[in-house]
């Protein structure tokens, strides 16, 4: 599961974009939806893929994916497009794909998970001083090596590849363990204790707690607080 973030001018906000956007409401992926200006940067660095939707405005549509693309963010960039606007785009967007409005949702799913899939082509990923190599599977904190189990391994790297996202104890169990398991949630919270066990005082607050919610990474580590 990806988190998209849709940059639209077009869609009145949260409470609409699925009548807006139907074809994405029925994409098994978390939806947000930003306007489209300079919030959106800070709001991308959260993002595992960006959809800039030129439907109505290719104009302002191509101007945020120079905004994106000048920032230097990594996250790949999708169009949304109307059908006859796709003569209008040219390589200089610095896209990695783009759908038209009437794409069925089977193949923009087939198209995101290609992305994703290809964005993750070099195996390493590196967040709060954590490098995990998911090729040679490894993981190390600051140039130390890290000795984890399998699920150790998995759960870290799922929370890293997302910084800053909250995921439920239900989402990480049907995520990492997958939906095939049968235990209970409090396996989750077992493992993140031992994953910051491992991780060391200085580190431990990267997996932090929302309360009565479930976990996130924060690439900054902070000084524990009381609740975590």
């Amino acid at each position: 599961m990806a988190l998209l973030l849709v940059v639209s001018n077009e869609v009145a906000g949260e409470s609409s974009w699925e009548q807006s956007l139907p074809a994405l409401s029925l994409l098994p992926h978390d939806v947000a939806v930003i306007a489209a200006d300079t919030d959106a940067l800070t709001a991308a660095a959260r993002a595992d893929l960006i959809v800039l939707d030129g439907r109505v405005n290719l104009a302002a549509a191509r101007m945020m994916a120079r905004l994106f693309n000048s920032s230097g963010s990594t996250v790949p960039l999708v169009l949304l497009v109307g059908d006859s606007g796709f003569a209008a785009v040219s390589a200089d967007w610095g896209l990695a794909d783009m759908f038209a409005e009437s794409a069925t949702p089977a193949e923009i799913d087939a198209r995101i998970k290609l992305l994703l899939s290809a964005s993750a082509s070099d195996g390493i990923i590196q967040a709060g001083g954590i490098v995990i190599d998911d090729q040679a599977y490894t993981a190390t904190i600051h140039g130390e090596p890290l000795d984890l189990t399998y699920t150790e391994f998995e759960l870290l790297k799922y929370l890293t590849q997302h910084p800053g996202r909250v995921f439920s104890r239900e989402h990480l169990l049907a995520d990492v363990w997958g939906y095939d398991y049968y235990g209970g949630t409090r396996t989750v919270d077992v493992h993140v204790r031992r994953l910051r066990a491992k991780l060391g005082p200085e580190y431990e607050s990267l997996i932090g707690t929302v309360r009565n919610v479930g976990y996130r990474f924060s690439p900054e580590p902070a000084k524990r607080r009381g609740d975590d």
